[in-house]
């Protein structure tokens, strides 16, 4: 079984920035896309992020685009998300995902995910 170990997250101002990262257990992490979601109070989870088991390609909500990257380090078997001109909106917890369907086209699909972490709190004050 795979776990995923978020961290990182915290209270921070409106235009400051944080990098979120995410530890997996396993020896198959390289093989698998990662995902990054996120849930604020009220509302249903939504997409954020992705990218591919090679890190080659990346995927965005439009809502973080030119602001928020993923990254991964398949050595240290360990994706991030670096999150800048942070805004209020953005407060949420943050879950990390994997996806060990290894040949479907990394996907925005929370259902296509089949590990997540335990989340880590981001508050962006105004």
């Amino acid at each position: 079984q795979m776990v995923l170990v978020e961290s990182g997250g915290g209270l921070v101002q409106a235009g400051d920035s944080l990098r979120l990262s995410c530890a997996a257990s396993g020896r198959s992490f390289s093989s698998y896309a990662m995902g990054w979601f996120r849930q604020a109070p009220g509302k249903e989870r939504e997409f954020v992020a992705a990218i591919s088991s090679s890190g080659r390609s990346t995927y965005y909500a439009d809502s973080v685009k030119g602001r928020f990257t993923i990254s991964r380090d398949n050595a240290k078997n360990t994706v991030y998300l670096q999150m800048n001109s942070l805004k209020p909106e953005d407060t949420a917890v943050y879950y990390c995902a994997a996806d060990t369907l290894i040949y479907r086209l990394t996907t925005r699909r929370q259902g296509d995910y089949d590990y997540w972490g335990q989340g880590t709190q981001v508050t962006v004050s105004s």
